[in-house]
C-alpha cells in the first residue's frame, strides 16, 4: 500500500525532528495520538519504563501518546509504525524528552501577558496563539493561568514549525507557575503542603512576621520550584539553599512567622523527587528552618 503525499512529508518532517535530537510521535485527525494497541489498552502492559507508572512494555507500536515518542529513526520509520502514518494528520514531539518546555498561549490575552512577564526566547504562531519554547524541562500542567498551558515532562506538543527567535533558558516565573498551582488555595490565600494534611501557611500563623503574604508566598513558590525542578540529582542540597534563603528573609522578625510550616512544604517539595525524608529533613534544618511535623485538625 502506498504512502500518501501528505504523510510522507510528516515523515520527513519527523525524521529531521528525530536527528536534531526531538522525540517525535504521529498524531490522529484532531491533534490526538492513535490509541494503544490491543496488548497496551488500559496500561494492560504495565506501562513504559519511563512513564509516571514505570512498567516493562517495550510494545513497538506509537502506544502511550508520549510515552512512545523516539528519536530512532528505525522505530519511526518500522513496520509498527508505518500504519499510524498513513493515517497521521500531524506530528508532534516530547518537549521534555529534548529537555524543552513549550508554554501553550491559547488565545490573545495569554499571548500579551507573555510579552509583558516572559523573557524572550524562540516562538512558534499556533492556530489561537503562539508556543514559546524554553531551554530546560520541567513538570506539565494545564491551566496554569487562563488560556496557559505547560508542556514539558510527561507531555506532548504539536509541531507548529521552525518558528522565530533564540532558545533561552527556562526562567524561574514558569517553573513558579506550576508549583502555584499545586500549593495554593486561591479562595483561602492559603499555601497547601503538596501533601495534603501535612502543613499549611497563612497569616493566622504568622502573627510575628513583619513581612507582606505576598512576600512569603511568592519566594516560598520561587523556591519550591527550584527544589522541583531537580529531578535527576541535587534536590537535597537545593532544599538546603531553599531553607536557608527562607530563613534568612526572617531573621529580623519578632516571630512567629510560621517557619515550621515553611520547612515541611521545602521537605514535601524534596521528597517529592525522590529525597528520602530523613535526609530531606536534614538538609531543611541545616539550612535554618525548624522541622515539626503539622498534621491537619
Amino acid at each position: 500500500m502506498s504512502t500518501p503525499m501528505n504523510a510522507r512529508g510528516q515523515l520527513r518532517t519527523a525524521l529531521w525532528l528525530a536527528e536534531i535530537g526531538l522525540p517525535v510521535l504521529p498524531l490522529r485527525e484532531g491533534k490526538e495520538p492513535f490509541g494503544n494497541c490491543p496488548a497496551c489498552t488500559r496500561s494492560a502492559c504495565g506501562d513504559r519504563p519511563h512513564m509516571k507508572a514505570a512498567g516493562p512494555c517495550e510494545c513497538p507500536a506509537p502506544c502511550h501518546a508520549w510515552g512512545a515518542a523516539t528519536t530512532d529513526p528505525d522505530v519511526i520509520t518500522g513496520p509498527a509504525w508505518a500504519r499510524a502514518w498513513r493515517q497521521a494528520g500531524a506530528v508532534a514531539y516530547h518537549p521534555g524528552g529534548a529537555r524543552l518546555t513549550v508554554v501553550d498561549l491559547d488565545n490573545a490575552n495569554a499571548v500579551a501577558w507573555a510579552h509583558q512577564a516572559l523573557p524572550a526566547t524562540k516562538t512558534v504562531a499556533t492556530t489561537r496563539g503562539e508556543h514559546w519554547i524554553y531551554r530546560g524541562a520541567m513538570q506539565s500542567a494545564n491551566k496554569v493561568r487562563p488560556g496557559i498551558d505547560i508542556k514539558s515532562a510527561m507531555s506532548y506538543a504539536m509541531w507548529r514549525g521552525p518558528g522565530t527567535g533564540s532558545i533561552t533558558a527556562l526562567p524561574d516565573i514558569i517553573r513558579a507557575l506550576v508549583v502555584r498551582e499545586e500549593t495554593t488555595r486561591p479562595l483561602r490565600g492559603e499555601v497547601d503542603s503538596s501533601s495534603p494534611g501535612r502543613a499549611t501557611w497563612a497569616r493566622s500563623v504568622a502573627t510575628g512576621c513583619r513581612h507582606t503574604e505576598t512576600f512569603v508566598t511568592t519566594g516560598l513558590a520561587r523556591g519550591l520550584a527550584r527544589v522541583a525542578a531537580c529531578r535527576e540529582q541535587g534536590a537535597g542540597s537545593t532544599a538546603y539553599g531553599v531553607a536557608r534563603f527562607l530563613a534568612n528573609q526572617h531573621s529580623a522578625c519578632p516571630g512567629p512567622c510560621g517557619l515550621e510550616m515553611l520547612g515541611r512544604l521545602v521537605i514535601d517539595a524534596a521528597v517529592a523527587v525522590g529525597v528520602p525524608e530523613a535526609y530531606a529533613e536534614r538538609a531543611v534544618t541545616r539550612g535554618g528552618l525548624p522541622v515539626v511535623a503539622v498534621r491537619a485538625s
